[in-house]
């Protein structure tokens, strides 16, 4: 019943052998899951399973997760950014079933939880053989799925860039990265001699689409190509009926000619800004690119069954999280978040229903600016401004 786990990790400058030792991990606690189905009829809860029990569940709770968000947060979003012909055609049909298999696993392991729980408890000795095989075969096939394709077209097609940005990104998801220098006390006097001379592009009237979201959607997508950090990141900036304004970083989640949609708590801070004003401004900035957009307009929810259809698209994890906090209101501790979250994971079964003080919000724009970088802070910038007709004028803003 042994579940230690001696051998050598490869380090973060390898981050696809760091996430096949991750699969290697996993498949010795799928082993204790299974010797477990064995050990406890003959044995029961004993010092031997309880342990065994803590393990694997310390494991799925606290580290397995971590090996979802590689693949949802970077891995993926990267091959996307890379992968051409025939890999981005693979990686279309593959990338859906990966994050579907997340989701399914998460739903498995909520049936394993609380039996797990008490046999390191020692108040319980059941362990479902089904939930158990279910879970286990479940996550061989993923892994086989990843090993087979995934990993070998990151080895293929990453740059060692690229590499060391996976890389990154993993250590810092676990708290490992390597702290930063101590500030300098001359530092807040050199940030005004800090200057960055930008020049990869021009932006001129003649080459702009006379849509702004089309000339939007061009831009997205070079982002994307570009491998921009988070291109999907935009400032949210709302105005509270004090007038006091207040801003934050939300993710959009589609974009089209009817705005740009993102989803929250009804209940949270630009919530309640939003019912005294329903005027907000969304900026992007895309630095590698040197640009920026500037977006402006009247903010609407989005339709219950839009709202819905969204929730229900996100990892049972995400779900339950929305659904256990009470979003800007004060609480005492993690420790109460946590416990909060326990309590809905609990009860919220498979598929939780969205709550009504969660769902989409879209910016209906009026306004949209597009900023490039320009040598001598010389930038350009063109505007686009919607007409009572709902048609568009554009025109050139001085820097």
């Amino acid at each position: 019943m042994s579940s230690s786990l001696l051998d050598t990790a490869p380090d973060f400058d390898q981050p696809i052998a760091v996430l096949k030792h991750c699969h290697g991990r996993i498949r010795k606690q799928l082993a204790t899951l299974e010797k477990l189905l064995v050990h406890l009829p003959q044995h029961g809860a004993d010092e031997q399973a309880r342990q065994a029990a803590g393990a694997v569940l310390r494991y799925f709770e606290k580290a397995a997760h971590l090996h979802h968000d590689d693949e949802e947060q970077d891995l993926i979003p990267m091959l996307r950014a890379t992968a051409q012909g025939e890999d981005a055609a693979i990686l279309q049909a593959l990338a859906p079933t990966i994050l579907q298999d997340h989701k399914d696993m998460d739903a498995l392991w909520q049936d394993l939880h609380e039996q797990l729980t008490a046999i390191a408890d020692g108040t319980g000795a059941a362990l479902s053989d089904s939930a158990v095989r279910r879970f286990v075969a479940s996550y061989t096939a993923h892994m086989e799925r990843e090993e087979g394709t995934m990993a070998p077209m990151a080895m293929r097609l990453f740059s060692p860039e690229q590499m060391a940005r996976l890389g990154q990104a993993m250590q810092l998801r676990r708290g490992i990265a390597a702290p930063t220098a101590p500030l300098s006390p001359a530092l807040g006097e050199a940030v005004a001699d800090l200057r960055k001379d930008y020049g990869q592009a021009s932006l001129d009237e003649a080459d702009v689409s006379d849509d702004p979201i089309a000339q939007f959607t061009a831009w997205f997508e070079q982002a994307l190509k570009a491998e921009v950090n988070e291109p999907n990141a935009m400032s949210l900036s709302t105005v509270a009926a004090s007038g006091r304004p207040s801003s934050r970083i939300v993710l959009v989640k589609q974009f089209d000619a009817r705005g740009f949609t993102w989803y929250t708590n009804y209940d949270s801070k630009k919530g309640a800004d939003l019912r005294d004003n329903s005027h907000a401004a969304l900026l992007f900035f895309w630095s590698e690119l040197e640009r920026q957009v500037r977006i402006e307009g009247r903010v609407e929810r989005t339709a219950p069954d839009e709202s819905d259809r969204y929730f229900r698209s996100r990892p049972l994890k995400s779900r339950l999280s929305a659904i256990a906090s009470a979003q800007s209101a004060p609480i005492a501790s993690r420790a109460q978040l946590e416990q909060n979250y326990d309590v809905v994971a609990q009860g919220a079964g498979e598929d939780p229903a969205r709550p009504d003080n969660w769902g989409g919000y879209r910016l209906i724009p009026d306004r949209i600016e597009f900023w490039q970088g320009r040598r001598s802070r010389f930038h350009d910038r063109i505007v686009y401004e919607r007409q009572e007709d709902g048609s568009w004028t554009r025109r050139r803003l001085q820097p």
